[in-house]
């Protein structure tokens, strides 16, 4: 499994350092993942030599490809999405640049020769699991020079802010990455109470990792219009100071009032639907100007709170907006809708006693004629059209009645 996805990526690497324009189009996912996903990249290229342009996109939306591809004759990487296109990112390059995926989430290989899928669902490991986007594009980096290997604590960051733990602890190649943090002093691995800690050294002194990630998270999601991304990237590379911690403090401050908005209205019960196995609800533009990424963060930390049902699987949806930033209007028209299940769902779905929700959401989008990529079992996203909503929830649970769940 590994061995073969080291040898796809030293392959491709091969192919990177013979190729002609040494400039590097590269875009990536605004979570902490993302963020550590593009700081390891912007590293790596660069000091191989490239010129590094760099995008950070809260999905790879098919009208932004659309423009990304008409280009011709370019090195194009995407990291942290974009596995599940890979067929249709084949057709929109049809051989025409040399175009690289670095993703963990569940993966189709691509039809173009030119377009290599390096996502690891595809040499048989589990992104939810065994490991994340960061953790594949270090993998990738050390293919291109082994001097990337101390990037390693900022693979580990993002490992551990995907917060995909077994028994509390990083597993496989996220753990291997993170004992070579530990081994270059970079990293503290500390037994805690319900498994391991991970204590990053920083320029400003010891910091949790899982602190760390969510300041990240913040700065790519609350601050996707404002360049929080950007900063989140230079965060990763350089260390926190006054400027990101300043930063932060504001978007926190709207955040939560956001927040709180959105928890009053849900405990008010007005704004929650329910359905046979799914709780909804719709937030519009109500959460703008963050971006939609936030709709997941919200469904994130509140889960397991007492206005949703634990048996439920928990929906809700964003209205995208129609700017993207480092790319200007396009017109989407559509919502994002953003599903996490409960800690006694998460339970059944690893049991096997409940569908992961990648087995149900991107079929009933694409019933609908909306966009999936990113999914995985406990956490899940995409896209249709503004008004398809209520059609969306009823497809999933026709999908969910046919699978014979109770």
């Amino acid at each position: 499994m590994v061995q073969a996805l080291r040898e796809a990526m030293r392959a491709t690497a091969a192919d990177i350092a013979k190729w002609p324009r040494r400039r590097v189009r590269l875009f990536h996912h605004n979570d902490s993942d993302g963020l550590t996903s593009g700081a390891i990249l912007t590293r790596a290229f660069g000091r191989a030599g490239f010129e590094v342009r760099r995008s950070c996109l809260e999905k790879p939306y098919p009208k932004v490809l659309a423009r990304v591809f008409e280009e011709e004759g370019e090195l194009i990487v995407f990291a942290d999405f974009a596995g599940r296109i890979a067929p249709m990112i084949s057709e929109l390059n049809a051989g025409r640049n040399l175009t690289i995926i670095l993703d963990h989430h569940k993966a189709s290989p691509a039809t173009d020769p030119m377009v290599r899928n390096l996502d690891p669902e595809l040499f048989g490991l589990k992104g939810d699991r065994d490991i994340t986007a960061s953790t594949t594009c270090y993998l990738f980096a050390c293919q291109m020079d082994s001097a990337n290997r101390d990037l390693a604590p900022v693979a580990a960051l993002g490992a551990v802010g995907d917060g995909f733990f077994v028994d509390g602890r990083l597993a496989s190649e996220n753990r291997r990455v993170a004992e070579e943090a530990a081994r270059r002093g970079a990293l503290r691995i500390v037994e805690s109470g319900d498994g391991e800690d991970y204590i990053l050294e920083t320029p400003r002194g010891p910091v949790r990792c899982a602190e760390l990630g969510a300041y990240l998270d913040t700065l790519g999601g609350a601050g996707y219009y404002r360049s929080g991304p950007d900063m989140g990237v230079r965060v990763c590379l350089e260390g926190a100071d006054e400027a990101s911690d300043e930063m932060l403090r504001e978007l926190e401050a709207t955040q939560q009032r956001v927040f709180q908005d959105q928890i009053r209205r849900l405990r008010q019960g007005g704004d929650l639907h329910k359905t046979a196995h799914i709780q909804w609800f719709q937030v519009g533009e109500r959460f703008s100007p963050m971006g939609v990424k936030m709709i997941g963060v919200f469904c994130e930390m509140y889960r397991n709170a007492d206005f949703f049902d634990p048996a439920r699987f928990i929906a809700g949806f964003q209205v995208i907006p129609n700017h993207i930033p480092g790319f200007g209007d396009i017109r989407f028209d559509e919502v994002k809708i953003s599903m996490r299940v409960s800690d006694r769902l998460q339970a059944d779905i690893q049991s096997g006693r409940a569908p992961g929700l990648d087995t149900f959401l991107p079929e009933a989008t694409g019933r609908l004629g909306g966009f999936s990529d990113a999914c995985h079992s406990l956490t899940a996203a995409t896209t249709v059209a503004i008004g398809k909503e209520a059609a969306l929830i009823a497809e999933m649970e026709k999908i969910l009645r046919q699978s014979s769940y109770p």
